[in-house]
Formats: structure tokens, sequence, C-alpha cells
């Protein structure tokens, strides 16, 4: 029997789509299912929502269970096939609060903080400790398990565990799937949807769509950035940040304009803060949505609870069908983040990137994209430096690789001295406490 097991099973909406489309899948709608979170009652509001679905959707075929806390983690990762991470270290409350609340004391203002700038190394810091202690149990009770992970910072996590354990692992986003589709019903260009081609490739959060044709194998670009300058110019929308992207670069981003706001130096400026309205830029964006899906999810819980009717059908998660590819041996095309390796030229080699990927028997084996345009690899260089100085300081413990990290943060470092960067760094360490034991 295939078992799957996921890690932070109380992300109950995230369990249920994933598990939810394994269930709908025939190769793996048999499996075990295991479910691990440190959260008694949302572990256990997310086995009433898949015990639902398997009822409803599966016909019971699965087998569920349950693993509450880090002395039943081995149990859990016993015997997987696949490992799914989706864990948050610290929750909405108290560390996405303190992430975005001590920043702003100093004049920092962030939309998500996950990803990249202060709010991304934080959370990246303070996660590789736990999926360090997965990797070392899953190399006792899974060594082949192929470990996918969802959880931001991506390529923070991702890298390091490429780089620095023995476990098979590709990063899993939403971005890429649905990055030109968003794009061309935009645009008002939904005639060139179907049987359209396209080549995406970057880094997590910054991949670029770097071609896109109809299905007659025309270039679609000349039309889009006709339209996109006409859009941006004449009316305001939540992607204007992306449009300028095409703009000034040349090329679209597949994830959304709220977070590439904050990934360079150029949107989300104090000197001038008439661009955040000018742009749309929702400012603690974040923080609203948590209380938003932390209210939906309560209201949502009651109704199944209610009446147990809930069902599903598959999504575009790449999850199941990375799977399915597995175990069935029939090839399926993901973007997926690996270790570059070469795989993109004028990028680092251990920098974590983002590349179409042939899953199947053999597991992920990633493409060879060759060389960026120069532009799209400076800008994704700028990233790439912080990610890869936040995964020395989570190997080295040296906390000075953590100011690094964040003096080269370009929205970071636009904004804030050296000085004012060092004493924001040093109070969300001691803010969070035994998450950061290592750099107290």
């Amino acid at each position: 029997m295939i078992k799957i097991t996921f890690m932070g099973a109380g992300s109950t909406i995230f369990a249920r789509n994933v598990l939810g489309d394994c269930m709908c899948t025939e190769a793996l709608c048999e499996s075990e299912i295991a479910l691990y979170d440190i959260d008694a009652e949302r572990l256990s509001d997310s086995k009433i929502i898949l015990d639902a679905i398997n009822k409803n959707v599966n016909e019971g075929k699965a087998v569920i269970k349950t693993y509450l806390g880090v002395e039943n983690r081995k149990a859990a990762l016993k015997g997987a096939s696949f490992v799914v991470n989706a864990i948050q270290v610290g929750g909405y409350d108290p560390s996405t609060i303190i992430d975005f609340e001590i920043p702003k004391k100093f004049g920092l203002r962030q939309t998500i903080a996950d990803t990249l700038g202060i709010g991304g190394i934080m959370r990246g810091l303070r996660t590789i400790p736990v999926i360090q202690e997965f990797a070392a149990d899953m190399e006792e009770m899974c060594p082949d398990a192929l470990f996918l992970n969802y959880t931001n910072p991506m390529a923070i996590l991702t890298g390091y565990m490429q780089r620095y354990t023995n476990i098979r692992t590709v990063g899993l986003c939403h971005s890429v799937q649905v990055c030109s589709e968003h794009l061309l019903k935009d645009l008002g260009m939904d005639d060139k949807l179907e049987g359209r081609k396209e080549l995406i490739a970057g880094i997590n959060h910054m991949g670029w769509l770097l071609k896109i044709q109809d299905r007659y194998g025309n270039d679609l670009y000349p039309e889009i950035k006709k339209r996109a300058v006409v859009k941006n110019s004449t009316s305001p929308h939540k992607d204007m940040v992306r449009y300028e992207y095409i703009n000034q670069f040349g090329y679209y981003c597949t994830e959304s304009s709220e977070h590439n706001a904050e990934y360079n130096p150029l949107f989300i400026k104090n000197r001038y803060p008439e661009m955040i309205d000018g742009y749309g830029i929702p400012l603690d964006e974040y923080p609203r949505r948590c209380i938003k899906q932390i209210a939906e999810w309560e209201a949502e819980k009651v109704g199944i609870l209610q009446n147990g009717q809930i069902t599903h059908t598959r999504s575009a998660e790449y999850a199941s069908y990375i799977m399915e590819a597995i175990v069935t041996n029939k090839p399926y095309v993901i973007g997926g983040n690996v270790l570059n390796n070469g795989l993109i030229d004028n990028l680092p080699s251990d920098a974590c990137v983002e590349v179409p990927c042939l899953v199947d028997g053999n597991g992920i084996t990633p493409c060879h994209v060759g060389r960026l345009p120069v532009q799209l690899a400076a800008m994704n260089m700028t990233n790439i430096n912080v990610q890869l100085l936040t995964i020395e300081a989570a190997v080295t413990k040296d906390r000075s690789h953590i100011y690094q990290a964040a003096m080269l943060d370009p929205h970071t470092a636009a904004e804030l001295n050296i000085s004012d960067i060092r004493c924001m760094c040093d109070e969300l360490i001691a803010a969070h406490g035994d998450y950061m034991a290592e750099f107290q």
C-alpha cells in the first residue's frame, strides 16, 4: 500500500486539497494517509474533513490515521512513499505578527513577508531546524521517500534540504501552473488559451514566462506587451507591479504583484508614498489574510460538522500528479524547485531554481534551460543572495550571516541603514525566543 504522510496536517484547507486530490486519483485512492501535526484541535479538524471526503468521493478506500506531537513523528513517517510538507513554524500568532510589527517600528513595510525580506529570512531560520529533524527521521524511517515541500520560504527551505540532507526533495508552488492563464484572461486574450505553449524558469515566486506561443507557434508577447502598457496606464488593477515588470524588463513573472512588490527596491518606498496607492500595493496583506482565513475556516467547519456533505474534485495542485506519475510511470511535466547544478547557466550552481521537470517512474528529472536574459538573471540574483546567506546562517549558526542577508535584501537595504538593520534583526531574534534559540 502507498503511504502518504502529510506534515502540518493542521493546515486543513491545504491538506483537504492535496489529499482530496489523491483520493480522486485511481492510482492513489487506496493509500494509507498519515496526518501529522503538533496541534490536537487542528489535527482533529483535518481528520473529520478528510474522513468525509473519503466517504463521499472515495467509498472509504483510503486509510486515514492521525499522529500528534513530536513523540509520534517517526510513526507517522514510517514506510512513507511520499511526504508532503506544509508546516508553519510559529503560526500567525505570535510569529507572523512579530515579523510584521517589529520591522514596521523601523519604517520597513511588507506585504506578505513569507518568501524574501526580513520576514522571509526569519521564517526560514525558524523553520530549517524543524525540517532538519524531519530529514533525520525520514533517513531512519523512509529513506527512499520523496519530500514535497510546499512551505515558504520555498527556495530557502528546499535549497537547504537539497544541499544538506540525503532526502529526495522537490519544492512546489501554486503560481507556475496558473501564470499564463491569468495573464491571458486578464488581458482579454482568452482565445489564445487553448493549445498554448510556454516556458517558465527562474526562481520560486520570481519565475519568468520566457516564451508564450499560441497553438500555431505564434509569439504572443508583442500583443501582451501592448495590452499591458495600456492597462497599466488606464485603470488601477491588482497586477500593476507585474505589468510594470513587462514594461521595464520585458517579461511577466509567476507570482502575484503583492508578493513581487517586496522582492525589489522599486515599489515600496517611504520617500515616494504615492507609489503604494499608484501600484495598488496591499501593505500588511498577509496578516489580514490570516485573520480572514481563520474566521472563514471556523464558519466552514461548523457547516461541515453539521451535515458532513463535503465533496472534492481534483485541483491543479502538482502533488497528486507527481505521485501518480511516479507510481504509474506515466510522464507528467511540472515546474519544480530543484538545485540548479547548471540548469540555468547564469545563476549559481547551489541556488534553488524553478524549472520544467519531467516526472515519471524514475522520479523528478529537471530540464536544462540555458541562460536567462541578463536582466532577469540579475533580478533573480538579488533574491538568491538573500536565500544563500539565510541558509548559511542556519547551517553555521553565525549571527553575522543574518545581518548580511538582511543588508543584501533589496527592499530592506533601500529603506534602512546598517545600524537599523542590525538593531531590527536583534529585536526579531529576541522576540522569536526559542524558535531562534541557536542565535540567542
